[in-house]
C-alpha cells in the first residue's frame, strides 16, 4: 500500500539534544551488528527495571522495541513505474484443501507484480468456524504470507483482499522479473506473525518449467 509521507510534528528542537540524539544513532547501528539484524525483543522484567531505573514509561520501550522489529518496513519502497504487459503463469499447487494459483506477472520497467490467488470449500469453513464457536475453540487466526525469490530480488507484500471461498493477494518485485519466466521457483511462507518470527510450517512451492 502507498506509504504517506511524513510530516515533521513540530518545528520546536532545542539544539542541546543534537549530540545525544546522535548518540542514539550510533547505539542503533551498534544494536544491529551485535544482533545480526535479529533485534529480537528484552524480556519483560529488563522492560520494567529499566523503566524503573531511567524513569521512563514501560508502554514507551515496548513501542520503542517492537518498532525496532519493524526496521524493513521503514525501507524504501520500489513504486511500480512504466506498465510493460502481462506474462500469464496459471501454476497451481494444492494444501490443505486449499488451491494456491500464481496467475500472472505484472511487468513494469523498473519491478514485476506477482498475483497469488487461494481458493477453498467454503462451506467447510463456515461449518467449522461454527463448531468452534459451539465449543469455544479459537477462530481460523489471521496468516500473514510472503513471497520469497532469492537474490536478486527483493519482494514486499503489497495489497490483499478476499471474499467466501477466495483471496487474493499481491506483491510487488524488484528489480524486475524476466520477461521469460521459465526457471523461476516463486516460494511462499506462511507466519503466525507480522514480525515474521513465527513460522506456521506451510509452505508453497510453484515452479514455472
Amino acid at each position: 500500500m502507498k506509504r504517506m509521507p511524513f510530516e515533521r510534528p513540530t518545528e520546536h528542537y532545542d539544539k542541546r539534544l543534537v549530540s545525544l540524539d546522535e548518540q542514539l544513532c550510533a547505539l542503533l547501528q551498534k544494536r544491529k551488528e551485535v544482533s545480526s539484524q535479529n533485534p529480537g525483543f528484552p524480556p519483560s522484567d529488563c522492560i520494567k527495571d529499566w523503566a524503573k531505573k531511567y524513569d521512563l514509561y514501560e508502554d514507551l520501550l515496548n513501542s520503542l522495541f517492537s518498532t525496532l522489529r519493524m526496521e524493513e518496513e521503514f525501507k524504501p519502497h520500489v513504486v511500480p513505474r512504466n506498465y510493460r504487459k502481462h506474462i500469464p503463469i496459471l501454476k497451481s499447487v494444492e494444501k490443505d484443501a486449499r488451491l494456491y494459483t500464481v496467475t500472472f506477472i505484472r511487468q513494469f520497467e523498473n519491478a514485476s507484480i506477482v498475483n497469488l490467488t487461494i481458493d477453498w470449500d467454503d462451506t467447510t469453513e463456515e461449518l467449522e468456524t461454527m463448531d468452534a464457536i459451539r465449543h469455544h475453540r479459537p477462530i481460523h487466526p489471521h496468516r500473514f504470507i510472503e513471497l520469497h525469490l532469492g537474490k536478486p530480488y527483493e519482494c514486499r507484500s503489497d495489497r490483499g483482499s478476499g471474499s467466501e471461498g477466495h483471496n487474493r493477494q499481491t506483491y510487488i518485485v524488484s528489480p524486475a522479473l524476466p520477461d521469460d519466466p521459465s526457471g523461476l521457483t516463486f516460494v511462499f511462507k506462511e507466519y503466525q506473525d507480522f514480525y515474521k518470527s513465527k513460522p506456521t510450517g506451510l509452505e508453497i512451492v510453484l515452479e514455472v518449467e
